[in-house]
């Protein structure tokens, strides 16, 4: 997740008394920064289990991200009080976080479900660490899937005349829902300037990677015209930039003449479903740091 301006943020899950915990951090970087971790998390009995690092020379930035135990039971709380003093002697931004925590995350689609389709069912199956309290859709065709999986819907309609009343809405269910993330699993509506400073470093966006080609409706339909031998996806953080925030994930799959136009649809799908999936399961466990429009991905 993208780290908060506030150097002793408060990430989304609650005080547990645990063992197992996850800091994620960027700071100017100088020396001393990884000495002052390694000294903090000895003082707290902790046990490094994964640390990563990546030193930008172009930024002069530093990143790091630490999961670690400790020997008894902790409070995620008092961790975070005892760090004030070393992020603010390193400038630092940082979450310490238990690593078990799920991200509240609510998710919109519109008319196209397979994002949504693949989101529910690897939530379904564990293998995102997510809780998703509500699905919210401007169109009705997805409450039937939605509540296959025991979960809840809402339809928010918009037109051009209710739009700030719909973006007002779902401001609301982000606040009564103690939403941490939003999910554009294929929803085809752009998010108001205000919206999108509003859930700046918190919300995610997928779509096709033909941009700047192919804009408006039916890319896939147009790059088969063309002939187009490569089909992608990017998933990015969402900005008042239409479709250029900074980007999570990326992938591409190969076409040929063989693909009809629905198979080729097809394939873009999956790798949409797929690409999505990849950014929200990183974003959940802390893997995704903002770098300026870019970002460092600790997979």
């Amino acid at each position: 997740m993208p780290v908060p301006s506030s150097s002793n943020a408060v990430s989304p899950n609650a005080s547990m008394p645990a063992g197992d915990f996850v800091l994620v951090l960027d700071c100017p970087d100088r020396p001393g920064i990884v000495h002052a971790v390694s000294a903090f998390l000895l003082e707290h009995g902790g046990n490094i289990l994964e640390s990563q690092q990546f030193g930008d020379v172009d930024t002069g930035r530093f990143f790091m991200r630490i999961d670690f135990v400790t020997a008894g039971p902790t409070l995620v709380e008092q961790l975070r009080a005892d760090f004030v003093e070393i992020a603010a002697r390193f400038q630092m931004r940082y979450e310490l976080w238990d690593a078990e925590a799920p991200y509240r995350t609510l998710i919109m689609v519109s008319k196209h479900l397979h994002c949504l389709n693949d989101l529910l069912f690897r939530h379904s199956t564990g293998a995102l660490q997510i809780d998703i309290p509500v699905v919210v859709s401007n169109h009705p065709d997805a409450e039937a899937l939605v509540r296959s999986y025991g979960l809840d819907f809402a339809h928010v309609p918009v037109t051009p005349e209710t739009k700030p009343a719909a973006e007002a809405e779902l401001l609301r269910l982000v606040k009564e829902h103690d939403v941490d993330l939003v999910v554009l699993a294929r929803y085809m509506q752009v998010l108001s300037d205000d919206l999108c400073r509003e859930l700046s470093g918190r919300a995610i966006n997928i779509h096709h990677s033909f941009l700047p080609s192919f804009k408006g409706a039916k890319p896939y339909h147009q790059a088969y015209d063309r002939g187009v031998k490569l089909v992608g996806a990017t998933a990015h953080y969402v900005t008042g930039d239409l479709d250029e925030g900074p980007i999570i994930e990326q992938d591409v799959i190969r076409v040929d003449h063989n693909h009809t136009r629905e198979q080729l649809v097809a394939a873009g799908r999956d790798v949409e479903a797929q690409v999505l999936s990849r950014a929200v399961r990183w974003h959940s466990e802390s893997r995704v740091l903002l770098n300026g429009h870019r970002t460092v991905v600790f997979r």
